[in-house]
């Protein structure tokens, strides 16, 4: 091993996804990533619309990675000594309960796509006025939602009964997914911190946006005792020491939910500046400063990062899309129209007939919430291609993100004229170029393809005792910049399809269509008979399209 070290001090950066799990090494002085290693991560689906996680094979990724990481770095005579810090990154929302005496699981991880807790929702909207959604937006940014952990726990407290056991006798942890990694990594039984930070709390609906601490009214909302809950942190500060090899001793110094991870490895720490991450779902934050700037336009009022327990909170609006790289999963496995998810940008120059796709496999996330809406493919011709319907797919991307981005506008009053964006669907230039044609500003795709894993080091790397990272001197690489090439027309008149599109995704839970009918009498009930479409023949299309899409297949 070199006796020298040619880099100077290192940073470890932990990405914990919802598909896979990654360790970093970034050189403190230039932001290069020295080595890496990615471990993927089983997702179990037991029934429909519920989305699981294993807590220990996610503990037990991390540790592999980290495990190879060092290897690495040792294969390459760079000494693993030099790791001064690391920082983590995480899914956001992921609800993950245990023991605090033996360290296991209560129940697997409850992902943040799940929606089982439908019924919890309901529950807790009767006793709202007029059911109102936003009811408790001024409190934590957020609206009702299966999205979001409180739900999510309340669910296990109300049908895990070892969950509601342990809650009831005082042996439960509560925890997303950074919590129950630092907790482990910094000893589990044995000491091991419970804390979290600020971004991830903002993320619960049980922390207050204002004052950064558990809200009593809604933890009693919620039925959730604090003393389950985390400490409140900010989101670079030594939180404690990893107390497992081969990090022993190395301080954990930086936490950041996922996409604010992104926001700040994309360097947009300036109030109006904007980044969207794609990955499983897509994210869009605004930085809005240190302002909480409460949305009237269905976004998500949520902390961006405080970088120090003595620095103020920084705030941004959120537009949170469920589905974006997955929709293409969809087609390769379940409707088989793609042998390669990479194949999806050569099968667009096949594409002739207009299709419009929305994706909304479990409902439909910002601007909309709407948990009733489910997925459609609209406009169908004789001469539809299996080409036609992966170009729908792509479309819906940028639609999606243009629907998120017209919300921006009108709650900030401030026109986004472009956007920085990176994640695994931002290599597909032709969805690049379509974004700036559906959404008619320049589309900015920085050469750097872990602006998350960034951030976490990032943030690590300034916390106070740490300091190995001067954050002014953090330059971003080389941009590809994507310019709008089609008329306003076109791009008006394809929008309105998609909002057509849109509606017919709509009333498609019975239980709430149902409701919605009891409410109504006479004209007022055929006129939404008539609005909706019949279900028989939804049925019919259904079948008919699953047919037309297996012969797609073959051709």
């Amino acid at each position: 091993m070199s006796s020298t070290n040619r880099y100077g001090p290192l940073i470890g950066a932990l990405d914990e996804g919802t598909s896979s799990t990654r360790f970093m090494v970034f050189c403190a002085r230039t932001t290069e990533i020295l080595t890496y290693h990615q471990t993927d991560i089983n997702v179990e689906c037991p029934q429909e619309g519920w989305v699981e996680q294993n807590p220990v094979e996610i503990l037990s990724a991390v540790l592999q990675t980290i495990n190879q990481c060092v290897e690495n770095l040792k294969e390459h005579e760079i000494d693993p000594a030099d790791i001064v810090t690391i920082g983590i990154t995480n899914q956001r929302e992921t609800t993950i309960v245990w023991d605090p005496n033996t360290g296991k699981p209560l129940y697997n991880a409850i992902v943040w796509l799940d929606v089982r807790n439908t019924d919890t929702v309901d529950e807790l909207l009767k006793g709202v006025p007029e059911r109102n959604q936003d009811y408790f937006k001024p409190y934590c940014g957020l609206p009702v939602s299966t999205y979001f952990s409180a739900l999510k726990l309340k669910w296990m407290m109300d049908h895990v009964p070892p969950v509601r056991k342990a809650v009831d006798d005082k042996s439960c942890m509560f925890g997303t997914v950074d919590t129950w990694l630092i907790w482990n990594l910094t000893g589990g039984p044995n000491g091991g911190l419970h804390v979290t930070d600020v971004t991830n709390a903002s993320r619960t609906m049980l922390m207050n946006i204002e004052t950064l601490q558990w809200d009593d009214t809604l933890c009693k909302v919620f039925g959730v005792p604090k003393e389950i809950l985390p400490e409140i942190k900010s989101s670079s500060e030594i939180y404690g020491r990893i107390a497992v090899s081969p990090l022993e001793d190395v301080p954990v110094s930086g936490v950041l939910g996922d996409q604010q991870a992104a926001l700040v490895g994309q360097m947009c720490l300036q109030r109006g500046q904007a980044k969207i991450t794609y990955g499983t779902g897509a994210f869009l934050l605004y930085n809005t400063g240190t302002a909480a700037v409460q949305s009237n336009h269905g976004l998500l009022t949520t902390v961006a990062y405080r970088m120090g327990e003595n620095s103020p909170p920084v705030y941004a609006l959120e537009g949170a899309i469920a589905i974006a790289g997955v929709a293409f999963r969809w087609l390769k496995n379940n409707i088989r129209l793609l042998e390669n998810v990479s194949d999806s940008e050569r099968a667009v120059d096949a594409a002739h007939s207009e299709v419009y796709f929305v994706p909304a496999f479990s409902g439909l996330y910002a601007p909309y919430w709407r948990k009733d809406a489910r997925g459609v493919i609209c406009g169908i011709e004789e001469t539809t291609t299996g080409a036609d319907i992966i170009k729908a797919a792509m479309e819906a991307v940028c639609f999606q993100t243009r629907d998120v981005i017209d919300a921006m506008n009108k709650d900030c009053g401030i026109t986004v004229k472009s956007l920085l964006v990176d994640g695994g669907l931002t290599v597909n230039n032709t969805i690049m170029q379509l974004l700036a044609d559906i959404c008619g500003i320049s589309v900015v795709r920085p050469d750097l393809s872990e602006a998350t894993a960034l951030g976490a080091a990032i943030a690590a790397g300034i916390a106070e005792g740490i300091e190995a990272v001067d954050i002014k001197n953090v330059c971003l690489s080389s941009t590809d910049v994507f310019e709008p090439s089609v008329s306003e027309d076109e791009r008006d008149i394809k929008y309105s399809k998609w909002k057509m599109a849109i509606e017919r995704s709509l009333n498609w839970e019975l239980e709430i269509v149902e409701e919605e009918l009891a409410q109504l009498h006479g004209d007022d009930k055929e006129k939404y008979l008539q609005s909706s479409i019949p279900f028989s023949l939804f049925v019919v299309l259904s079948f008919g399209l699953l047919a037309i899409s297996q012969h797609l297949a073959k051709v």
